[in-house]
C-alpha cells in the first residue's frame, strides 16, 4: 500500500485515505508520496481515453487503500457535472498557442477540477468510519466556491470557509455566501488572505482541537487537490497534435503556486514537458524568486485578479522539499526563517524547468483587449496573466483558471461585452448570508464549536 510522508519529516507515514483526511500533516507540513511513481510508459496507454477514465487511471496509482469500483465511482460522480463533454478542452487559437479551458466545471473555475472529487472522497470517509468532519478553508476567490460546492448538503459534514472581505468580486462572494445550505458557513475576515491562510495554519496546529472536531482541510494544502489537479496537465498534452509534443510549455496563472506545482510533478513523474511559467499578476512574489532566488514577502495589493492577490504561496513548502533534496531538516530550518523575517536567501535556488512572468492592471487590461481582437477570444484577468510574454519557439498552453463571466465588470471596460452565466445571473437575486470574524486561531475555533456538526 502506497505512503505519504510530511515535507517536515515527523508525522508517520499515512495511506492515502488517512492523508487527505488528516489534510495538514500534524508536525505542519504537506503530505507528499513516499516516492514518485514512474507515468512516462503509460501514456501511449491514456491517449484517448476521456477525463474521468484517464483521472481514474492516473488515481489507481496513488489512491491504493479505495476499492477500485469504488474510486472509479466516486470519480465520475465528481465529473457529471461538468457543462462541456471534454470536461477540459483545449482550444487552439495559434499554430502554437492553445488555451487549456478549465471552468466548464460547477462554480466556473479550475478549482472545481478537484474539489468536486475531494468532497465525495470526504463523503465516502463519513460512510466508513462514522465520524462527522468539519471542514475548514481559506480562499482569495475560487477555492472557497468550488470547495462549499463539493460538500453542499452533504450529510455528517459541515464547511468553513475564511475569505478577506471586500477583496473579492462581487459573483465570487456571491458563489459562497447565497448557497442556501445549512452546512455552510462563509467567514469573512478584515484583512488579506495571507491573514486568513495564517489562521487557518494555527488552528490546525492545535493537534486537541483539530482531532476533537474532525478538522480536516480543503485548501490546496490537501494532497488530493494537487493530485486531480495533475490529470488535466496530462489530459492537455495528450490531445496535443503529435508534431507539438516535444517543445511545451505549459503557462500558469498562480499566487499560491498549487496548480503549477500540480504540473510540476506530472513532470517529474514521466510527462514529457520542456517548461513551467510562473504567471503572476503584481503580487509577484513567486516572479521575484525566480528571477532572483530571493523569497520575499510583500505587502498584498488589490487587484483585477483577485484569486491571485497572496504573497505566502503555501504549495512552495513541497517543491521546497524536492528542490533541498527532500531534506525534511532544511525545510524545516527555511520556512521557519521565512515566517520569523518574511524573507529568505537561496544562494543556488533550484529554478528547475521554471520560466516566470509579471502582470500588472494596465497590462490586463491591454491583454484582454489583444486577445479578443487578434482572436475573437474573452479571457478572464487572471487567465490573462498568462499571455504576457508567450514565447512563440514553443507549443505554449496557457491555463484558463475562471470563466470570463465571474469578472464582469472588468471585462466589459475592457472589450465593451459583458460576458454571462445563467449560473451566475440566478445569484445576483439571492440574499448573501455571510459571518464576520476576525482572522485569528481562538475566534476561529469558537465559531466552529458553536456550528460544529
Amino acid at each position: 500500500m502506497k505512503s505519504y510522508i510530511s515535507t517536515r519529516g515527523k508525522t508517520e507515514p499515512h495511506t492515502f485515505s488517512k492523508a487527505v483526511a488528516t489534510g495538514l500533516a500534524p508536525d505542519g507540513g504537506l503530505f507528499l508520496p513516499e516516492a514518485l511513481p514512474d507515468i512516462s510508459s503509460q501514456l501511449n496507454a491514456w491517449i484517448d481515453l476521456p477525463y474521468p477514465e484517464l483521472c481514474f487511471e492516473f488515481f489507481k496509482i496513488f489512491a491504493t487503500d479505495i476499492n477500485p469500483k469504488t474510486l472509479k465511482y466516486l470519480i465520475d460522480k465528481s465529473y457529471a457535472k461538468f457543462t462541456h463533454p471534454e470536461i477540459a478542452p483545449l482550444k487552439q487559437l495559434d499554430k502554437k498557442l492553445f488555451v487549456l479551458e478549465l471552468f466548464h466545471g460547477p462554480t466556473l473555475a479550475f478549482k472545481d477540477f478537484a474539489l468536486q472529487l475531494l468532497g465525495n472522497l470526504y463523503e465516502e470517509q463519513i460512510r466508513q468510519t462514522g465520524h462527522p468532519l468539519n471542514i475548514l478553508g481559506a480562499t482569495s476567490g475560487d477555492t472557497g466556491a468550488a470547495a462549499i460546492h463539493g460538500l453542499l448538503g452533504k450529510r455528517g459534514v459541515n464547511i468553513f470557509i475564511l475569505y478577506p472581505n471586500g477583496r473579492i468580486s462581487n459573483l465570487q462572494e456571491r458563489q459562497m455566501t447565497c448557497t442556501g445550505s445549512e452546512n455552510v458557513f462563509p467567514l469573512a475576515i478584515e484583512g488579506s488572505f495571507d491573514d486568513a491562510q495564517k489562521a487557518l495554519k494555527e488552528t490546525f496546529e492545535d493537534l486537541d482541537f483539530r482531532n476533537h472536531f474532525y478538522l480536516s482541510a480543503v485548501n490546496s494544502i490537501n494532497l488530493a487537490r494537487i493530485l486531480a489537479q495533475c490529470v488535466y496537465y496530462i489530459f492537455a498534452w495528450l490531445k496535443l497534435p503529435n508534431d507539438l509534443k516535444d517543445n511545451v510549455e505549459f503557462v500558469v496563472p498562480t499566487g499560491n503556486f498549487g496548480n503549477i506545482l500540480a504540473g510540476w510533478l506530472a513532470q517529474k513523474m514521466g510527462l514529457p514537458v520542456k517548461s513551467f511559467k510562473a504567471a503572476t499578476n503584481q503580487n509577484d512574489i513567486l516572479y521575484r524568486l525566480f528571477k532572483t532566488g530571493e523569497y520575499k514577502l510583500d505587502k498584498v495589493q488589490p487587484s483585477l485578479a483577485p484569486s491571485m492577490d497572496i504573497q505566502m504561496a503555501s504549495n512552495f513548502e513541497r517543491f521546497l522539499y524536492y528542490s533541498e533534496g527532500q531534506d525534511s531538516v532544511r525545510v524545516t530550518e527555511i520556512i521557519s526563517k521565512i515566517k520569523s523575517t518574511g524573507n529568505y536567501n537561496f544562494e543556488n535556488f533550484n529554478r528547475d524547468i521554471f520560466t516566470t512572468s509579471r502582470t500588472n492592471d494596465d497590462e490586463i487590461f491591454q491583454i484582454i483587449k489583444e486577445i479578443h481582437k487578434k482572436y475573437n477570444y474573452i479571457v478572464d484577468p487572471h487567465t490573462a496573466c498568462g499571455f504576457k510574454d508567450i514565447n512563440n519557439d514553443m507549443t505554449s498552453i496557457v491555463l484558463s483558471t475562471a470563466h470570463p463571466a465571474k469578472f464582469p465588470e472588468t471585462i466589459t471596460e475592457a472589450i465593451g461585452i459583458e460576458p454571462k452565466s445563467d449560473i451566475l445571473e440566478e445569484l445576483k437575486e439571492l440574499k448573501i448570508i455571510k459571518y464576520p470574524i476576525i482572522a485569528e486561531k481562538i475566534a476561529i475555533q469558537n465559531f466552529i464549536k458553536d456550528h460544529a456538526v
